[in-house]
């Protein structure tokens, strides 16, 4: 059996980085990625989504939608709900082109 690196794979059914193919599918991973951290910490908290909701001012399906990775949340919502679970965020951001 041939195995391949995921690296290789992905640049050839989702597309080189740099593409808006798989800029798509990479902020897509990064959300869900976010999501499943921010369901962990709350959980560890012992908080359910209505509760973490109320502490920062948005309603319990705001939560659900960060945990399920819908990438239309704004950044300030998200900044939010880290501060509530008291935990450290720090965002790498890098300038295409450069």
């Amino acid at each position: 059996m041939k195995t391949h690196k995921l690296e290789v794979l992905t640049d050839k059914y989702i597309g080189k980085k740099g593409t808006p193919e798989r800029d798509r599918f990479d902020n897509e991973l990064n959300a869900e990625y976010i999501g499943q951290i921010i369901r962990e910490l709350r959980k560890e908290k012992k908080l359910t989504q209505e509760e973490l909701g109320k502490l920062i001012g948005v309603k319990k399906s705001q939560i659900s939608k960060l945990e399920n990775s819908f990438t239309n949340v704004r950044i300030d919502t998200i900044l939010k709900v880290f501060r509530a679970l008291n935990t450290r965020i720090n965002f790498y951001v890098e300038r295409a082109g450069r």
